[in-house]
């Protein structure tokens, strides 16, 4: 088994796509006493295994966390090369460096490695069956990193993630609502939003075990883009007032509406039983998630 009861104080830990949104936030909520390596690009190109082994070969970590990826869903339509150096040959070549050290991997991957043709939360056994360049080559990723040899890792599939220092959807519905007056939003894609500050948590949870093997960790419950923006606009309301926001409105639309190069699965919600039954973690409901990293938001900018 191996619930471990925390880190050894000398434990290093390299962290790759440190500059990202999870990332950072990985960074901020590590256990005490451990050291962080932090790299990201120029310093470490994953898509390069000659610089991820002279990076790691000279750092001789005891974890990696990989957040490193090529995220651009639609982008990646258009740049597959690249989206298959990052999100497929990277990963392959940490795994290949780590067996070589004796370090254990933390690999994030996603919901859109499946094709949502379901309305059965997916466990970790389903088949992935991706729509989209982005979900093709992460798909390949995590293949590369279980057929790489190595022993000792986590593959951690995430939907929907959101939080400080980053893009993501909740801070661009923000801005659009001080915005437009009304917000059209797709209706007819479900799956999870998973905040960055819970993930990093399950990150340092499954960590601090032996219980390798594929995950799926997201907040819990489902909703539609459509549903998550009209309770991120309700939420604002609530902590700032109506004269903060301009728009007056949030209209759903079906997703042919809103063009985009990527097909996206129309249902990608995921089972979190098997690390909940594994490690004992909580797992928040969307709603209160939102409502805390809202509320952190506002602390934060000194609302």
């Amino acid at each position: 088994m191996a619930l471990h009861g925390g880190f050894d104080p000398n434990t290093r830990i390299v962290l790759v796509g440190a500059g990202g949104m999870l990332g950072n936030m990985v960074a901020a909520t590590a256990p005490p006493d451990i050291e962080i390596v932090e790299y990201d690009l120029p310093q470490m190109d994953i898509a390069d295994i000659s610089s991820v082994s002279t990076c790691l070969h000279q750092a001789r970590p005891d974890y990696i966390i990989n957040c490193a990826a090529l995220t651009d869903v639609d982008g990646c339509e258009s740049q597959k090369e690249q989206a298959l150096a990052v999100n497929a040959e990277g990963p392959g070549h940490l795994a290949t460096i780590a067996a070589e050290i004796g370090a254990t991997l933390l690999h994030i991957s996603t919901d859109f490695v499946f094709a949502g043709a379901t309305e059965t939360p997916y466990t970790e056994t389903d088949i992935p069956e991706p729509l989209s360049v982005y979900g093709h080559s992460k798909h390949q990723g995590e293949m590369r990193v279980e057929t790489s040899g190595l022993e000792r890792y986590f593959i951690l599939r995430t939907s929907w993630l959101y939080g400080p220092w980053g893009k993501n959807f909740v801070e661009t519905i923000i801005r659009l609502a001080q915005e437009r007056d009304v917000l059209k939003i797709v209706s007819d894609q479900v799956g999870t939003p998973t905040y960055s500050r819970d993930l990093a948590k399950a990150i340092w949870t499954l960590l601090d075990t032996d219980l390798y093997g594929t995950y799926h960790y997201s907040n819990e419950g489902q909703c539609s883009w459509y549903e998550f923006t009209a309770e991120i606009v309700r939420l604002l309301r609530q902590l700032e007032g109506d004269d903060c926001l301009r728009v007056g409105s949030v209209e759903p639309i079906p997703g042919s509406e809103f063009p985009q190069a990527a097909t996206r699965p129309p249902w990608s919600v995921m089972s979190k039983q098997k690390i909940k039954n594994k490690t004992g973690i909580y797992v928040p409901q969307w709603q209160e998630s939102l409502a805390r990293y809202l509320h952190e938001r506002q602390h934060l900018s000194g609302n």
